[in-house]
């Protein structure tokens, strides 16, 4: 009887984009926030519930599916991070606990800031413009908590423009991957 080998080949599409997308506008979003252009309202929220949170976990899942473990747990954590991000305004307003007071949100960001600097360190063996993206990320965190940490509104402002400039940062990269999937060949510089 003859052999017959069957060659499985992955046809799914790279979640990489969408998980960048999703994590790039919410943040940007805040962070135009955070830098004192408007006040804090469901337009962010509800992109940090959804956008931010839902799209990033799904992007986390199907990073998984491809075997990619740094995709997985970098898109399913921030995906996380956005939704307790939204609880935390969102259930003191519904009687669900007390507010979260600027020391504890401190530390709350400075562990986001210890973990992104694990990724950051992961990215050392990615790319360089990943290595900037996870770096900028480590500075946004830390300069969020220094702001809450001091109650400085200076240091606040600050980590708003430092946040624009990373959310737009990845979905820069997040269409630069687009632009290379889409004309097969690399569009945008630095990727």
């Amino acid at each position: 009887m003859e052999k017959t080998t069957i060659t499985f080949r992955d046809m799914t599409a790279n979640p990489g984009p969408l998980g960048l997308v999703g994590f790039g506008l919410t943040t940007a979003l805040l962070n135009l926030h955070n830098a004192g252009l408007f006040p804090m309202d469901t337009m962010i929220l509800a992109m940090g519930l959804v956008y931010g949170g839902l799209i990033q976990l799904i992007a986390g899942v199907m990073e998984w599916k491809k075997g990619n473990l740094f995709g997985t747990i970098a898109f399913t954590s921030y995906g996380a991070f956005w939704i307790t991000l939204v609880m935390l305004i969102v259930f003191p307003k519904l009687g669900l606990g007390d507010a979260p007071n600027s020391t504890s949100m401190g530390y709350y960001l400075t562990m986001w800031g210890i973990f992104s600097f694990g990724l950051f360190i992961a990215t050392l063996k990615v790319s360089k413009i990943m290595m900037v993206l996870f770096g900028s990320v480590v500075v946004l965190f830390a300069l969020l908590a220094i702001a809450n940490f001091t109650g400085s509104h200076w240091v606040h402002t600050v980590a708003g423009i430092e946040g624009v400039f990373t959310g737009l940062l990845a979905l820069y990269i997040a269409m630069a991957v687009l632009y290379i999937d889409s004309y097969k060949k690399s569009i945008l510089p630095g990727v």
